[in-house]
């Protein structure tokens, strides 16, 4: 394999130090745009290599932004965002909770509070609408009893993270999936007898460690039909149907229950497909900006250089996946974003995993595991500092009650340590 290029990563330097730098120095990582950030880097690529003219430069660029993978992730952003959009507004989202909160023994409420995180999360595809929607109501547990706030808010947290991982519409999924050439349902499948042991284990911690206690939750009403499209969507999705037809048909769903009992109207509707779509165009600019920097990047050499350090230990395809691992760990834990992280070591990953002839499936899997795992346990990420300020306590108090990230985390080594997935190709089964 050729060495590459280190200073073709020159790209990767400059956005990391602006989208670091200036959280640092800002005290807030967010407050940099990322998408004047992955700009900035953009133009740093197209500008380097001077043996080549701007036009082969931009033609490189725009042919890796332009990537029918890069596209087709793009169409299914918009469709995840305006699903979920339409479905909210039709109420979906309040009768879910409402449905679960009045289910549930009063007992048990913290260890129902992550398994409704886990269900909206799954539902919705997004780790930070659920913790809003939800955490509001670990505030009112933790009023009425004496838990503590943080293990509240890190239980709705860990919920979260449940469905970002697994979720069909979640921006992990889809970024995992197309930057892998997986299947949605052969990820989802991997995924989930991964994460499974560490949500029990997660419950069973929340059950000692809540023993006892218990909290009186006003019941509040909820028409069953409006959780359709969310069930709708994940049992199609299971079954294998194509995605852009399960959310298409899902966004339909949703505004035929909505036009029924008087939700929407046609313009009220359009326009929440419209805020939906609207939702992700930062995500879908993202990932263009992405595809075309990674491109020259890897014209470059940048990426050949990346993989050749990554990869020169690795004597087997467990190395090979443990490499897959760290690269977007390292990248969840400089982006604090994990989305970004996977679209930003998916190419990586990828060449590693021809390399290593390690499944689509396996691959996506561990980048949307190791990522979401990380992500779910940094206090500067999104879903921490959602929830700190819903709760009005400091982020850093809930890192210790990140039980479930770090139980998936934990879950995802052993799953690479035992062989699973087993590869359905007998050729590629060796370690």
């Amino acid at each position: 394999m050729q060495k590459g290029n280190p200073w073709a990563l020159l790209p990767f330097v400059v956005f990391l130090i602006l989208f670091i730098g200036s959280g640092m120095v800002l005290n807030d990582f967010y407050a940099f745009p990322v998408i004047v950030a992955i700009s900035i880097a953009s133009a740093v690529a197209i500008l380097m290599n001077r043996k080549e003219t701007m036009t082969k430069k931009i033609e490189v660029f725009t042919t890796g932004a332009g990537h029918s993978n890069i596209m087709l992730m793009v169409l299914i952003f918009l469709l995840a965002g305006a699903f979920s959009e339409t479905a909210k507004g039709m109420g979906a989202i309040e009768s879910t909770v409402n449905f679960a909160l009045s289910i549930l023994p009063q007992n048990l409420l913290v260890i129902g509070l992550f398994v409704i995180a886990c269900f909206i999360s799954l539902a919705m595809g997004t780790s930070v609408g659920t913790i809003v929607a939800l955490a509001p109501i670990g505030l009112g547990i933790g009023e009425q009893t004496d838990l503590s706030l943080p293990l509240l808010m890190a239980t709705v947290i860990g919920g979260a993270m449940f469905g970002d991982n697994l979720s069909f519409i979640s921006d992990t999924t889809i970024a995992s999936v197309r930057s892998q050439g997986a299947e949605m349902k052969d990820k989802f499948k991997v995924n989930f007898f991964i994460v499974l042991p560490a949500a029990i284990g997660t419950c069973v911690i929340l059950a000692l460690l809540t023993l006892n206690s218990t909290a009186e939750v006003t019941h509040a009403s909820f028409e069953w039909y409006k959780m359709i499209p969310y069930l709708f969507v994940i049992i199609f999705a299971l079954i294998g149907v194509n995605v852009f037809t399960v959310l298409a048909s899902g966004i339909a769903l949703a505004g035929i229950i909505g036009f029924i009992d008087g939700s929407y109207e046609v313009m009220t509707f359009i326009g929440a497909i419209g805020d939906g779509m609207s939702n992700m165009f930062e995500m879908a600019f993202l990932a263009i900006l992405i595809a075309g920097m990674v491109e020259i990047i890897k014209y470059n050499g940048g990426i050949d250089f990346i993989v050749h350090i990554a990869t020169r230990k690795i004597k087997s395809q467990k190395d090979a996946q443990f490499a897959m691992a760290g690269l977007v760990s390292l990248t969840d834990l400089s982006t604090a974003n994990n989305t970004i992280a996977i679209m930003v070591a998916g190419p990586l990953a990828k060449k590693i995993a021809d390399q290593y002839e390690i499944e689509p499936r396996k691959s996506a899997s561990i980048l949307d595991i190791f990522s979401c795992a990380v992500q779910g346990m940094i206090p500067y990420g999104a879903q921490f500092l959602a929830a700190a300020s819903v709760a009005g306590i400091s982020p850093i108090l809930i890192m210790q009650y990140s039980y479930y990230s770090i139980l998936v985390g934990v879950c995802g080594v052993i799953a690479i340590l035992i062989g699973y997935p087993k590869a359905k190709n007998k050729r590629i089964q060796k370690s």
